[in-house]
């Protein structure tokens, strides 16, 4: 994996973090709407992502060797005017959290990745080993980890939205 992968990896999280770790409970649990999740949820929803498409990448690294995968354009998940089905593997927990529960488990989940990305072979090349995604179809790796923080970038941008619509 090189570098920016790595960086991209650290900087959301990093962002994810320093937006929620001030907190309190009412603020993690405020809901702007019956439909929208809550920021506890956000948070939950990102830990069972992480899981998902570390289980996907480590899949993925055991598969064959492919010369031409295909980029796909996954920054279209960025764009929150459009929205995505949630399917019910990655759907958060009606139940409430406690941020340091959360932390807990988006620390669990993003260890867990970055074990499964150190184990790996030193002459893999993730961008010659892929993975099926229920959206976009087959995925090379690199765009996996890629993907991955997109989509907490996005959730990040939600949660802001949520704080912003209280204070």
């Amino acid at each position: 994996m090189n570098f920016i992968e790595y960086d991209l990896l650290f900087e959301s999280r990093n962002q994810l973090i320093e937006e929620v770790t001030e907190l309190d409970e009412k603020m993690l649990h405020h809901r702007t709407a019956p439909e929208v999740w809550t920021i506890a949820q956000i948070c939950h929803h990102l830990y069972l992502t992480e899981q998902v498409f570390t289980e996907a990448i480590a899949n993925g690294i055991q598969e064959r060797d492919f010369n031409n995968i295909i980029q796909k354009n996954i920054y279209l998940v960025t764009n929150r005017t459009k929205k995505f089905a949630t399917p019910d593997i990655i759907s958060p927990s009606k139940a409430p959290f406690q941020l340091s529960s959360l932390m807990d488990l988006l620390a669990e989940s993003r260890d867990r990745l970055l074990q499964v990305l150190y184990d790996m072979d030193s002459d893999i090349i993730l961008n010659r080993k892929k993975a099926k995604h229920p959206l976009f179809g087959d995925l090379s790796l690199d765009q996996w980890i890629e993907l991955l923080s997109l989509h907490e970038q996005r959730h990040i941008k939600q949660i802001q939205e949520i704080k912003s619509s209280v204070l």
